[in-house]
């Protein structure tokens, strides 16, 4: 593979190595020199410079005493790939805390989409130096840009290396930096990454979100995400169908399939996206729902009439997200999405039609290089056209090494004020409004909103609806009543008897909270795992004692 100067130095100052001495240090021998001072612009990015406190080193790891701290950024394939990493650690005997501050070390996994996402990822990262805190990076930052600066002696998890994370953890623990990047391969073929059998600690005990490929087909101008994911590479559908029957018998009561491009799944191992779907329907329980992740539309045109069907299934959610990107050709065309607006348009319809009362979700990026303002306003019309209930709005980030980023680009102004103008039309209408109070619907409940104080259910189109608190609600599906709504959400009360709800979680208890088999079970081997390692520590000493008495002998 190819590889860009660009890739390796971006900028002139590269060249010059931290390790280097200073221009003051040069000039320590040389006692008739003065050294000016030079007049440096600080550039708002650029982190300042602050003491840092001393990291602790191990000489080895003993079971159950290190605390490790997870922040993940990005998508669901992201959140997936952390859970599974959550899964090995606490596997492996370390304990997992959402306290920064306590842990030992702490797992960043990021997210290389936007400009911002890796800012603050690098935010994060110089935190934990500040904090003398070990740290372990993953996702895609890394595996796209390894030779990035600010990655410079960390210890590194690719997308495909994630269940090796705890020998990581432990080399980084002791003061090792460990770097696997490479793809994964069995019997010399890739594979999409991990089993999808191995252990997790799911982020919402309800909720198994299940990447059923990884990669992607396309070539999009302004994607760095391929450099890190790759081409396409599917998961064999049983293993996948064995994975759901696995999670249902743990206690989730809805799964989600994730992926880059979840339409092009199986173009490499002679499957299909609508194969996969029908069968996964067969092992969803009563009352438990699946939904289903992102597709560019290139790949889920050929399949309209079955996806149409799926999605009319009463366990499937009635819910795509299909990006669109821009209303104008011209700049579909610069942004190589290999579809037209017309044929978006197409999908559209067809699924509104066959599918009543769906709901499609769309990404728009305002701003893109060479946008005109006739383009930006076809953009409008198609959004204006179709008013979306989920719309996904974006300023455009020219992200390092794409082809987008060599482009002529919008003056910044422009793009926020067109940034502004979608989002106030996004604003200018309500799509639940078409509920009126009384309107009876049945909802899944498997979250608590963020201010704590409702539960959050969703109907068979996904559409969020806002619960009072009760005991036992989580992991049940119920009868409510809306009595209002908002931009993003609806109101309702349950109007069954508490004997009525339909239990979709085996293992739902009083509070809210599912028990996790796992973590349950590295409990249970804590106190055998430490008595294991004493045990293992005096036996060592008592024969090195008998060894130093028959030496002095």
């Amino acid at each position: 593979m190819d590889i860009s100067c660009q890739d390796i130095i971006g900028d002139i100052e590269d060249l010059i190595s931290l390790d280097d001495p200073s221009p003051a240090e040069r000039y320590l021998n040389k006692k008739d020199v003065t050294v000016r001072t030079k007049r440096v612009k600080v550039r708002a990015n650029r982190p300042k410079e602050t003491s840092t406190v001393e990291k602790p080193l191990l000489d080895s790891v003993i079971p159950e005493t290190q605390h490790i701290y997870m922040k993940t950024w990005g998508c669901a394939h992201n959140t997936s790939d952390t859970e599974y990493m959550a899964g090995q650690l606490a596997q492996y005997g370390y304990n997992l805390t959402s306290d920064k501050d306590s842990a030992d070390l702490w797992v960043l996994n990021s997210c290389t989409v936007k400009n911002p996402s890796e800012d603050t990822f690098r935010n994060e990262i110089e935190a934990a130096h500040q904090a003398g805190k070990h740290v372990v990076v993953a996702g895609c930052v890394p595996q796209a840009a390894p030779r990035s600066d600010y990655l410079k002696g960390l210890s590194v998890v690719g997308v495909q290396q994630i269940d090796r994370v705890a020998e990581v953890v432990e080399e980084t623990l002791k003061g090792h930096s460990v770097r696997l990047l490479q793809a994964k391969k069995v019997d010399g073929r890739k594979v999409a990454g991990p089993k999808l059998a191995l252990p997790k600690v799911r982020k919402n005990p309800l909720i198994e979100v299940i990447p059923i490929n990884s990669g992607c087909l396309n070539a999009c101008t302004y994607c760095k995400t391929k450099f890190a994911r790759a081409d396409l590479v599917s998961y064999p559908v049983q293993e996948i169908v064995d994975r759901a029957q696995q999670v249902f018998q743990d206690g989730v009561c809805e799964i989600w399939l994730t992926s880059e491009d979840t339409g092009t799944y199986g173009r490499d191992i002679g499957s299909s996206l609508p194969e996969l779907l029908w069968q996964l329907v067969e092992v969803i329980p009563e009352g438990c729902m699946m939904r289903l992740g992102m597709t560019n539309p290139p790949y889920i045109l050929e399949h309209l009439d079955e996806m149409a069907k799926i999605l009319s299934h009463p366990r499937v959610y009635s819910f795509l997200h299909i990006p669109v990107q821009s209303g104008s050709d011209a700049i579909l065309g610069e942004m190589r999405r290999e579809y037209c607006v017309k044929d978006f348009e197409r999908m559209v319809d067809f699924l509104r039609a066959q599918v009543p009362g769906i709901t499609i979700a769309t990404d728009i990026i305002c701003g893109f290089p060479g946008e005109t303002e006739a383009d930006f306003d076809d953009t409008l019309a198609l959004c204006e056209k179709y008013q979306f209930p989920s719309l996904f709005i974006n300023q455009f980030f020219p992200r390092p090494g794409t082809p987008a980023a060599k482009m002529t680009k919008v003056p910044a102004n422009e793009v926020k004020t067109r940034t502004k103008r979608l989002t106030d039309l996004f604003h200018s209408y309500e799509p639940y409004k078409k509920y009126e109070a009384g309107t009876k619907q049945t909802v899944l409940v498997t979250e608590i909103s963020h201010d704590r104080k409702h539960y959050v259910g969703h109907n068979k189109f996904y559409e969020q609806i806002l619960l009072p608190m009760h005991n036992n609600l989580l992991g049940k599906q119920v009868e409510v009543e809306i009595t209002g709504c908002t931009k993003f959400s609806m109101f309702g009360k349950v109007i069954q008897g508490e004997q009525e709800w339909k239990n979709c979680s085996k293992r739902s208890t009083a509070d809210g909270t599912m028990a996790s088999g796992l973590v349950a079970g590295a409990e249970e081997s804590k106190y055998r795992s430490i008595f294991a390692y004493f045990f293992i520590s005096c036996s060592l000493a008592i024969v090195c004692k008998y060894i130093f008495m028959f030496l002095d002998f």
